[in-house]
C-alpha cells in the first residue's frame, strides 16, 4: 500500500494538525467500481449514477462504501467521503473528469521543440 499524502488544516492560530492519510489502494477496483467512481468524479449523485447504470441507489451506495474501503477512507462527521474518494480515484486513475470539463492540464511544459506537452498524463 502507498499513501497519497497527508492533508493539513490550520485552526485559528494553532499549529497545523494532520487530518487524513489516503491509501492509494488495497486491491484493484472492479470495472463497475471504476465506472461508479468516474461518475462520482463528474459530480453525479447516487440517484443519477443509479439511473445511468440501471441499478438502484442502494447498489450505488454500497459500491461507493466498498470503494472507500479500498482506499482506507472512513466516514465520520468531519469527512466528506465522496470528495476524498474522488481525490484518491483521480490520483490513481487520472484527471478524466477535468478532461470532460475542458479544464486545461496544469502540468504542461514547453519542450525544446516549442511544443506544449503534459509531463504527467502521457497517453
Amino acid at each position: 500500500m502507498e499513501k497519497i499524502g497527508t492533508y493539513w488544516l490550520r485552526r485559528g492560530k494553532a499549529a497545523p494538525v494532520m487530518v487524513r492519510d489516503i491509501t492509494i489502494s488495497t486491491r484493484e477496483l472492479t470495472p463497475f467500481e471504476k465506472l461508479v467512481l468516474e461518475l462520482v468524479c463528474q459530480g453525479k449523485s447516487n440517484a443519477a449514477i443509479a439511473t445511468q447504470t440501471s441499478h438502484n441507489e442502494k447498489v450505488i451506495e454500497n459500491t461507493v462504501s466498498r470503494s472507500a474501503q479500498v482506499y482506507g477512507i472512513k466516514s465520520d462527521p468531519e469527512t466528506n467521503l465522496r470528495v476524498l474518494l474522488a481525490l484518491a480515484f483521480r490520483t490513481h486513475y487520472g484527471d478524466q473528469a477535468f478532461d470532460r470539463l475542458d479544464v486545461p492540464c496544469s502540468h504542461f511544459e514547453i519542450g525544446a521543440d516549442g511544443v506544449s506537452t503534459c509531463n504527467r498524463h502521457i497517453d
